[in-house]
C-alpha cells in the first residue's frame, strides 16, 4: 500500500495548480523565478534557458518569472513553445545552468506548472526542490510583482528547437519514414510545434501517408479529448485512416502511446517490452534490467522474465524511476503512462524520442508493434480517481484502511493493490490488478467509495 504525501509546492513533477490562484499566484510565480535565481548566484554570468507548452498561461508566467530571474542577475533565454525534453536537452548541450519549462503536461487548460532543471540536464533533485520551495514560501507573500503590462517578454530563440530536432533526428540514424502509413496525434501541446518539421525531415509523407492530428493549438484546446490520456481517440483515427499504427503525445510531450493497426492501444509497459527485449539482442540491455513502477501490470513482468530480464519497481513518477536506473545503472526505465526513459540518449522521457525509438526497431525487424508484444498478457486492472479536499495519510483512517487490507488479503497470490494520492493533482488513485476481474472492480469500487466519503472533494 502506498499513502504518499506531497509538499507544500513540489509535486512529483514540479510545481503545478490552476493558473492564478496560489501556487500558481504571481506573487508565487515571481518568488519561483526570485528563489531560481540566488541558487545559481554562486555561478558567474548565469544563465536560464526557458520554454513552455501552449496554453494562454504560459506566456504571461514565463514572462513573470523571467522578470524575477533578471532581478537577481541571472540571463534568460527562451526556446519558445517546446517539449519538456527540449529544455533538457538544450540546458545541458548549451551550457545553462538550469532550465525552466512552463507546463502543466497532460493537465487541462486552465492548469499550468512550472518544471525545473539543473545544468546536467536533469529534473532538480527532491533536495534541491526543498530548499527552493522554503525560499519560495519565505518571500511569496512580500514578493512586488511587476504588472504584466510592465513585464518584458524574452524573445523566442528559433535556433534552439532546431538543435532539439537535429539531436532526435541523430539519435535514429537511418530512419526514414516514407513507407509507413501513420496517424500521429499531438494533442495541441508542444508537439504541434516540432513534429511537422521533424517527421517531413524523416522523410514522412505528410499529410498523404502520414497524417498529423492535433496541431492548431489555441492556448485552450490542449489534451481537450486528445493526447496521451486519450489514446482511444487516436486508435480510432488509426482505423479510420486504415494507419499501420498511431502515436500520441501529451501536452509537453514528454510521454508516448502508441495504437495498433486494428485499433489497440499500446501502453508504456507494451513499449517496455519491446524496447527491452531490442536493446537486450544487441547487448545495450545492462544487467539484463528494467525499472518499472508500482503502476506497471504483472504481465509485463512475466513478458520480461520470459525473456531472461528482471523488472524492478520504483515509486510513481519518472523522477523515482530515473533514481532507481541510476542505482542499479539500468539501460531502460519507464512508466505505464507512456515516460520512457533511454539514458544512452536523454536525461529525462521524450515522446517523440520513444516514437522514433520504437518506428526504428519497427522499421529494422520488419514487424508490427502487435507482433512485438504478441505474447503480453495483461491482467485486468482498473484505476478510479477520486478528487480528495486533503492528501491525509490513507492508512490513518479507519475506514479506508479496512477496505485496503481486505483487498490485499483477497489478492494476496492473485493480484496486486496500490493506492496512491498524485503528485501532480488532488487526486487519490486507487489501482486493483487481478486475474479475477470481478474481485479486481468489487474491491476497487469499495476502496474508492471509502475515500469519497471520508476525504471527497
Amino acid at each position: 500500500m502506498s499513502t504518499e504525501t506531497a509538499r507544500k509546492l513540489f509535486g512529483t513533477d514540479g510545481i503545478r495548480g490552476i493558473a492564478g490562484d496560489p501556487p500558481l499566484d504571481a506573487r508565487t510565480i515571481y518568488a519561483t523565478g526570485l528563489a531560481l535565481g540566488h541558487s545559481l548566484r554562486r555561478n558567474s554570468d548565469p544563465k536560464v534557458i526557458l520554454g513552455r507548452d501552449t496554453r494562454e498561461s504560459s506566456t504571461w508566467i514565463g514572462a513573470t518569472i523571467s522578470a524575477a530571474l533578471r532581478e537577481t542577475g541571472v540571463r534568460v533565454e527562451s526556446a519558445g513553445v517546446v517539449p519538456t525534453p527540449a529544455v533538457a536537452f538544450l540546458v545541458r548541450n548549451r551550457g545553462f545552468d538550469a532550465g525552466v519549462v512552463i507546463s502543466a503536461s497532460h493537465n487541462p487548460w486552465r492548469d499550468n506548472g512550472i518544471k525545473l532543471f539543473g545544468s546536467d540536464g536533469f529534473k532538480l533533485p527532491d533536495a534541491a526542490e526543498a530548499s527552493i520551495e522554503d525560499e519560495i514560501l519565505r518571500r511569496s507573500e512580500k514578493a512586488v510583482v511587476p504588472e504584466i503590462s510592465e513585464l518584458a517578454r524574452v524573445e523566442d530563440n528559433a535556433a534552439l528547437p532546431e538543435q532539439y530536432i537535429q539531436f532526435l533526428i541523430e539519435s535514429v540514424p537511418g530512419l526514414k519514414l516514407d513507407d509507413l502509413r501513420i496517424v500521429a496525434d499531438c494533442a495541441n501541446g508542444a508537439a504541434a510545434r516540432v513534429a511537422p518539421e521533424l517527421f517531413a525531415r524523416l522523410g514522412a509523407r505528410i499529410p498523404n501517408e502520414f497524417t498529423l492530428l492535433n496541431i492548431s493549438p489555441d492556448g485552450r484546446n490542449i489534451n481537450d479529448g486528445c493526447g496521451a490520456l486519450h489514446p482511444l481517440w487516436v486508435a480510432a483515427e488509426v482505423q479510420r485512416h486504415e494507419a499501420a499504427m498511431g502515436l500520441t503525445f501529451d501536452g509537453d510531450a514528454d510521454r508516448c502511446m502508441l495504437a495498433g493497426a486494428h485499433g489497440n492501444v499500446i501502453n508504456g509497459d507494451a513499449i517496455l517490452l519491446m524496447a527491452a527485449r531490442d536493446l537486450k539482442a544487441r547487448g545495450m540491455l545492462t544487467g539484463d534490467l528494467v525499472v518499472a513502477t508500482t503502476m506497471s501490470n504483472m504481465g509485463l513482468e512475466a513478458a520480461l522474465k520470459r525473456s531472461g530480464i528482471r523488472m524492478l519497481r520504483a515509486s510513481v513518477g519518472d523522477r523515482y524511476v530515473l533514481e532507481q536506473m541510476q542505482q542499479h545503472d539500468a539501460a531502460l526505465g519507464g512508466e505505464q503512462s507512456g515516460h520512457i526513459l533511454f539514458p544512452h540518449l536523454s536525461t529525462t522521457g521524450d515522446g517523440l524520442l520513444t516514437a522514433l525509438v520504437i518506428l526504428d526497431l519497427i522499421a529494422r525487424t520488419g514487424k508490427t508493434v502487435e507482433e512485438l508484444t504478441a505474447d503480453l498478457q495483461v491482467y485486468p486492472q482498473v484505476i478510479v480517481n477520486v478528487k480528495v479536499r486533503e492528501k491525509k495519510p490513507l492508512d490513518t483512517i479507519p475506514a479506508v484502511a479496512k477496505r485496503i487490507r481486505a483487498a490485499e488479503e483477497e489478492l494476496r497470490d492473485t493480484g496486486r493493490v496500490v493506492i496512491r494520492y498524485s503528485g501532480t493533482e488532488a487526486l487519490a488513485r486507487v489501482m486493483i490488478e487481478a486475474e479475477s476481474e470481478e474481485a479486481m472492480r468489487r474491491h476497487a469500487d469499495a476502496i474508492a467509495n471509502a475515500i469519497r466519503t471520508e476525504l471527497g472533494a
